[in-house]
């Protein structure tokens, strides 16, 4: 495996490692982030046997031990696997997370405290503003979040629109249908009342790229297909009530 490193904005980085024994033959892409400024931020560590690639292909770009903010979508090996790693080379980062998540873990699992951010709280890492925003439960886990870079107008997605394969790492193409046909697969979205509510309105952000933790990066028209996406669930959540008993 290799970690392969592609700016998808201005000093935004996406390093994507490509397992092809996950859903052989497409095989899974597992994606990080690295946003550049002041006090650069890594969205998603990456699991933690996957340290060793993941940050040769961060010290490709700049020194490691320079990170300062580490956040991600939510508590998951996947997401933040490496998190203590991370803070072992980089003495001045610290995680960012929402409440949520630094009550029921990262408050005991992460090796510095962690910060608390506020929904709709924006940290300023210098030229850029990252903005985290709380979806709890949206695609899975209470303590969900995402985040968007407000200079670039980047929704960093998580694992909505997660899909298959190792395309490139920037597409105008359909994300919705791969995303469903993944779903339809692993069934790792949690579908409640606050799915569709929630998508709705992170396409209110009007963002000009999509940043998906599994799959290419959507720089189309991501405001339909956000709204797309939460009818394709409001309408699953609908059938799956239907077929409930009485």
């Amino acid at each position: 495996m290799e970690t392969r490193i592609d700016e998808i904005g201005d000093r935004i980085y996406r390093l994507s490692t490509h397992v092809p024994d996950i859903v052989p033959p497409a095989g899974f892409a597992f994606n990080q982030f690295l946003v550049l400024g002041d006090e650069p931020l890594l969205f998603h560590t990456g699991l933690r046997r996957m340290f060793p690639l993941v940050s040769e292909a961060v010290s490709r770009i700049m020194p490691i031990e320079n990170l300062r903010w580490i956040t991600f979508g939510h508590y998951e090996a996947d997401e933040c696997g490496a998190m203590n790693e991370w803070l072992a080379v980089a003495p001045n980062a610290q995680v960012a997370h929402g409440m949520t998540g630094c009550l029921v873990s990262l408050n005991d699992m992460a090796d510095r405290p962690p910060r608390v951010l506020s929904n709709g709280e924006v940290i300023d890492i210098g030229g850029k503003r990252i903005r985290y925003i709380d979806t709890p439960h949206v695609p899975h886990g209470w303590d969900a979040g995402v985040i968007f870079e407000e200079t670039t107008r980047t929704l960093f997605c998580g694992d909505l629109f997660t899909h298959l394969g190792n395309g490139p790492a920037i597409t105008e193409g359909d994300i919705v249908g791969p995303a469903l046909a993944a779903e339809d697969i692993f069934y790792d979205t949690s579908l409640g009342p606050s799915i569709a509510p929630t998508v709705r309105r992170l396409a209110e952000l009007a963002p000009r790229t999509l940043a998906l933790m599994h799959g290419s990066s959507y720089v189309g028209d991501t405001v339909a297909a956000l709204h797309d996406l939460a009818s394709a669930y409001e309408k699953r959540l609908r059938a799956a009530m239907a077929g409930m008993p009485a």
